[in-house]
């Protein structure tokens, strides 16, 4: 188990969110649509595609991937999130950036494609697994955030000493701001 008395307060946050009711919520939501779009997808949707027209039959075969792959990245966060949690992961471990999720590609757009050969089924799947996918980024951006703060902007930079200052007790914050000018 974590020694939450010799923890930074950003692994407080960390433990806290995890032992929350929306965490619960996402966890189980977002594992329940990983076992619903896998048996779909061996299932009934194998059988499906083998009928579609031949250029919805490429789309569902690459969309078919890109959901799978993002499915399991979500998975896996929410399964370290959780290991997190159960006192089974150090909070600095899962701070690492191999461990961080962010969206590298356009979401799928489930809805340009109704009408088009598609079967709706697997376009809902693909809107809730692009819905829950882009809620864990946020997720992760707002636990360990990313961006702005690695992005050696003034504005990076800014943040990065009051969140410095913040987990040292030392938050003066005319010093921080007085610096950037």
């Amino acid at each position: 188990m974590v020694d939450q008395s010799k923890s930074s307060s950003s692994e407080l946050t960390d433990l806290s969110f995890t032992d929350g009711k929306v965490f619960e919520k996402v966890f189980v939501d977002g594992m329940a649509l990983v076992e619903e779009t896998a048996s779909y997808l061996d299932g009934p949707g194998r059988k499906l595609s083998s009928s579609l027209p031949r250029e919805a039959s490429l789309t569902y075969a690459a969309w078919s991937m890109e959901l799978t792959t993002r499915l399991m990245q979500a998975a896996s966060w929410l399964v370290m999130q959780k290991a997190v949690r159960d006192g089974d992961m150090h909070p600095n471990d899962a701070m690492q950036s191999k461990y961080r999720i962010s969206r590298e590609d356009p979401a799928l757009d489930a809805s340009a494609q109704r009408g088009r050969g598609l079967p709706d089924v697997f376009l809902d799947l693909v809107d809730r697994s692009e819905n829950l996918f882009e809620r864990i980024c946020r997720l992760d951006q707002a636990l360990y955030g990313r961006g702005v703060l690695e992005s050696g902007s003034p504005v990076g930079d800014q943040l990065a000493q009051l969140q410095k200052a913040a987990e040292t007790g030392a938050f003066d914050p005319l010093r921080v701001w007085g610096k950037a000018r």
